[in-house]
């Protein structure tokens, strides 16, 4: 896959850059090595026996590359309260991790993205982490996938309309397409 732009939210592009560059070097690497097919046969009634990017095979192949160069599924595990003096065990869960930085990848609805956001705010505050990066499809590529995946451009436009006060931590988005 190809970058096709970069987001960089609070500075997360230029942390990633001078001070993780190998983690940098891999994630880009993971990137680059994922191939795009068209592997999906669509149902929806727009968009019928119409050959599309399937985010099932999307997330494999990046599973197999991030795996492949070391990153790990990262949990912070907590209880919750739940009244009456119980509480129940609950967690937070990264795609990839190496080092203090977090990796997701997203292919699925823009609400996923968000809480993405979410999650990369939970491991700074937990000191975990010094930067997200949050892989996305660009608008072109969304056009080519099943109906309600979202795209990187919007997540960024909703970050910025936040005037920096949303995630604060910082955070390198990257719009990726075939």
């Amino acid at each position: 896959m190809k970058v096709m732009a970069v987001y960089s939210h609070l500075g997360g592009a230029e942390i990633l850059c001078s001070r993780f560059p190998s983690i940098r070097s891999e994630i880009d690497g993971a990137v680059e090595k994922v191939a795009a097919c068209k592997t999906k046969i669509s149902r929806e009634k727009t968009k019928s026996g119409k050959l599309l990017y399937s985010p099932r095979e999307l997330n494999r192949r990046f599973k197999d590359e991030f795996c492949r160069r070391g990153f790990k599924e990262t949990r912070i595990v907590y209880d919750v309260p739940v009244g009456a003096g119980r509480t129940i065990s609950s967690y937070k869960q990264i795609d990839y991790s190496k080092g203090k930085v977090n990796v997701e990848v997203q292919f699925g609805k823009y609400a996923f993205m968000f809480y993405d956001m979410s999650k990369f705010q939970h491991f700074y505050s937990a000191g975990k982490i010094d930067v997200g990066v949050e892989i996305v499809p660009a608008y072109d590529m969304m056009r080519e996938m099943s109906s309600g995946v979202s795209y990187g451009e919007q997540l960024m436009h909703d970050i910025e309309r936040l005037n920096r006060s949303f995630p604060s931590v910082p955070v390198k988005l990257m719009m990726v397409g075939p």
